[in-house]
């Protein structure tokens, strides 16, 4: 039995229910670097990440990369990095993480986590097409278009 349903089952108010998943959940305040510029996309993303974690959201570093470990195997990480190729065409965002979202009163109050990436740029920053930003869309269009939250940010965690 899903927590929801068990609060339902017993007449739990949202409210009640949302103050018990805090205390399950505990506080979770990323480790923030102090010494990133303030107009440094580094200084973005540690805002965005604090806005979202006071939201009562979580979002986390996806480091994306590839290289050679000691014993000469070739290893990829981050998501959406199965290979140069894919990389070149979707560029997953720089935090991906769980967003609350209530659902309509048919759930009867009922909190799912939906799937959010954020791709953070420095503050002043306009889309141009470049390939890289136009393969960081083709990600954020796919989130979106299969449920998830995907956005650029130059500070707003929307």
């Amino acid at each position: 039995m899903v927590l929801t349903h068990w609060a339902v089952k017993h007449n739990i108010p949202p409210l009640a229910l949302a103050e018990l998943r805090a205390l399950i959940i505990g506080e979770y305040d990323p480790p923030i670097s102090s010494d990133a510029p303030a107009s440094s996309e580094m200084a973005v993303q540690n805002n965005v990440r604090l806005a979202a974690t006071r939201r009562g959201d979580r979002l986390f570093r996806n480091n994306v990369g590839a290289g050679k470990l000691e014993n000469g195997s070739f290893l990829r990480w981050g998501i959406a990095n199965d290979s140069e190729a894919v990389n070149k065409v979707v560029k997953s965002g720089d935090l991906i993480g769980i967003k609350r979202v209530t659902i309509t009163p048919a759930h009867v109050g009922q909190v799912i986590g939906q799937f959010w990436s954020v791709e953070v740029k420095r503050p002043g920053w306009k889309y141009s097409g470049t390939g890289r930003e136009a393969a960081q869309f083709k990600w954020a269009s796919l989130v979106t278009a299969m449920g998830g939250c995907a956005h650029f940010s130059t500070g707003d965690i929307s």
